[in-house]
């Protein structure tokens, strides 16, 4: 394989929220295939800012794959083409010479664009403050082996923790649903005893703010799951709906 490419990118452009947004068409020469996506944006910024340009806004952070901000569409899938991989940790090597790369933001409404390729996911931070605290007062550590948890539910529990959030599935799900997010993070909780005091409230209260920040409902088409960089599964999806029929025949629904 060659050590550089040749590409051209079609990247979306707005100035703002309430701006009209277009894409643009820039030709990338000499990329190194080494290089991650991101720095290949850093590359065509950097060559913008020389000609006098404005540079393309989007978002990042760690670029490992952890926090969850560097999300983009790119060719029509959240976080491009590898799976569980997340945009920063998508390497030029996964693209052919003389490939056109089209480069899009989240399309959702409930996140709304803020410039260019950054959009605003704070109605995911919204969901997480609804579902409140635990009211278990932990005190020190205790021991590894106080409470006695089984391993499956141990493994669940991790699994699902394992979301970062940054809303591939929101992106991928054709009615921009919420819902495999949220169940990650009622599920999270619901596998293990820490979650029990508040497990119907917590529920009731993260899927009722879900609904009101505008997001779709779930039709089973389980490309959330494909789109995840940590390979959430739809599984938790289910768990949700049960805890969701749980929380409404106890009546226990508000917080």
């Amino acid at each position: 394989m060659s050590e550089t490419i040749n590409v051209t990118l079609k990247v979306w452009r707005q100035n703002g929220p309430s701006a009209a947004g277009r894409f643009e068409t820039y030709p990338l020469d000499k990329v190194s295939t080494h290089a991650s996506f991101l720095e290949m944006l850093d590359i065509l910024n950097e060559r913008l800012i020389a000609k006098g340009d404005e540079p393309v806004s989007f978002d990042s952070d760690c670029r490992e794959g952890i926090c969850g901000s560097c999300g983009l569409v790119i060719n029509g899938q959240a976080h491009g083409p590898d799976r569980e991989t997340a945009t920063c940790q998508l390497h030029m090597r996964r693209f052919s010479d003389g490939e056109t790369i089209v480069i899009e933001p989240w399309r959702a409404r409930p996140f709304p664009i803020l410039r260019d390729l950054c959009v605003d996911r704070s109605a995911f931070d919204r969901i997480i403050e609804a579902g409140g605290y635990n009211s278990i007062s932990a005190g020190n550590a205790p021991d590894a082996n106080a409470i006695l948890i089984p391993k499956a539910d141990a493994e669940s529990a991790m699994d699902a923790a394992a979301c970062i959030g940054c809303g591939a599935c929101v992106a991928a799900c054709k009615n921009a649903s919420a819902l495999l997010f949220v169940s990650a993070k009622v599920m999270h909780f619901a596998h293990l005893p820490q979650g029990n005091p508040e497990r119907t409230t917590r529920v009731s209260s993260m899927v009722a703010k879900m609904d009101e920040e505008g997001f779709g409902s779930c039709t089973n088409t389980t490309e959330c799951e494909a789109a995840c960089p940590k390979g959430i599964s739809f599984a938790n999806i289910v768990g949700l709906r049960r805890e969701f029929v749980r929380a409404q025949v106890s009546g226990r629904t508000t917080r």
